[in-house]
């Protein structure tokens, strides 16, 4: 049976990669420099988070905001986020995080500082590669201090 990191929680996968990532770019951007190595860092990650969205699609078939928002359960198992929902139809899907396990565990780990890049900028990529129609708005996380995080979703589709 062949190894699938999608099948593992998405905490716990995320601190597998930040406990292998997170010395490795410590130790680029002390020989590149910090915003080079975290440039180069978030090109990467947000090029896969592209490429996970559209396999996601791909596995539910389908890629409408409905569809996407049904299948967030996988981020938010064992208590990882907690969420209050402001507003979920077929054109918004609003939500609040009010606890972001994530944002903990990378601040345990001491990768505080590159828990935007490892988690936080994957959300645009992952719902543009999703369905580039979907558009996500955030203007505040908790992983940069922020006491929640704010995403507003929409699906501006003159066919719906």
């Amino acid at each position: 049976m062949a190894f699938d990191p999608s099948q593992m929680d998405i905490l716990d996968r995320r601190k597998v990669e930040a406990v292998i990532l997170g010395p490795m770019l410590r130790a680029f951007q002390k020989e590149i420099g910090i915003d080079r190595a975290n440039q180069i860092a978030r090109d990467t990650i947000t090029d896969l988070a592209r490429e996970q969205g559209a396999q996601f699609a791909k596995g539910i078939g389908a890629n409408g905001l409905e569809d996407y928002a049904s299948n967030k359960d996988a981020w938010r198992r064992h208590g990882a986020l907690e969420v209050e929902i402001i507003e979920n139809n077929a054109n918004r899907y609003s939500f609040d995080v009010l606890r972001c396990k994530y944002a903990e565990m990378y601040n345990e780990l001491g990768y505080g500082d590159l828990g935007d890049i490892f988690s936080c900028t994957r959300d645009f990529e992952f719902c543009a590669g999703f369905n580039p129609k979907v558009k996500l708005e955030r203007t505040q996380t908790i992983m940069e201090g922020s006491s929640r995080c704010d995403f507003r979703y929409s699906f501006d589709d003159p066919e719906t």
